[in-house]
């Protein structure tokens, strides 16, 4: 099983839209980063967690010509606003592709891209079927059951949904609040993949201090730092922090 980070990058993406690098080294290849998405490869499923407005460029970049499930951690448009994209895997199978996400983030996605859900004529299917994210989605790996627990966090004026997957990695990628009462799910895990967008406060986001702190009390086996903005320069930021945390990287992959 695999789980593939296909993009790290903040709300526009390094550089921006404008062109802006911020602090970070144009020449180095890691610092390029598009919007948060990733990628649970299972034998038997290709699970998809948030589809960036990059996902296009990030599925043609893996060569990933199979979806089976999407998981939304929220429902801001840098984690939704590529969902048209999943239209081509219907093409390929005519069977509508399910989708998960909370009561918040569903109302969102129904209002905003309603065609994508609901049968206008037999020339405009609908394409997606949309399920309530469960605490628990389960798939499997080599015939061995592999469970995906869902745990809400807090991320500004909204709610965002994290995910671990096996007891053996954590993905929160967009936070500033984690309830005291599911600390216990992140302690001692083998990675934990945690948002880190700059150096100083943000209302919405975990800033480098925040998270280092969090990672000091968690003690995983590997800290990764994504969600993060031009501030952060990946050689900079990686001498900065523990040799058990790294930067994220776009198509960094990690062997479960």
């Amino acid at each position: 099983m695999k789980f593939i980070i296909l993009g790290c990058g903040s709300s526009m993406g390094v550089p921006r839209p404008d062109g802006f690098f911020g602090n970070c080294d144009p020449y180095n290849k890691k610092n390029y980063r598009t919007r948060c998405s990733a990628l649970i490869k299972t034998t038997d499923e290709n699970i998809l967690i948030d589809t960036s407005p990059d996902l296009r460029q990030q599925l043609l970049r893996h060569k990933i010509k199979r979806i089976n499930k999407v998981l939304y951690s929220h429902m801001h448009g840098d984690q939704t606003h590529g969902i048209n994209d999943l239209r081509s895997f219907y093409i390929n199978s005519r069977k509508q592709l399910d989708v998960y996400a909370d009561k918040y983030t569903s109302k969102y996605l129904k209002s905003t891209f309603s065609y994508i859900f609901k049968s206008y004529s037999k020339e405009y299917p609908a394409t997606l079927k949309l399920h309530k994210l469960p605490k628990y989605i389960i798939t499997k790996n080599d015939k061995k059951k592999i469970r995906i627990q869902s745990i809400m966090v807090d991320h500004g004026k909204v709610k965002s949904n994290c995910f671990i997957i096996s007891k053996k990695l954590a993905y929160i990628s967009d936070v500033n609040k984690i309830y005291t009462k599911d600390f216990k799910y992140f302690k001692n895990l083998k990675y934990l993949i945690i948002d880190c967008l700059w150096y100083n406060f943000h209302p919405s986001h975990f800033n480098l201090e925040t998270s280092l702190t969090l990672i000091k009390k968690f003690k995983p086996k590997k800290a990764i730092l994504t969600n993060l903005s031009p501030v952060l320069d990946y050689k900079v930021v990686k001498k900065m922090i523990p040799k058990n945390v790294i930067p994220a990287h776009d198509g960094l992959t990690i062997n479960l």
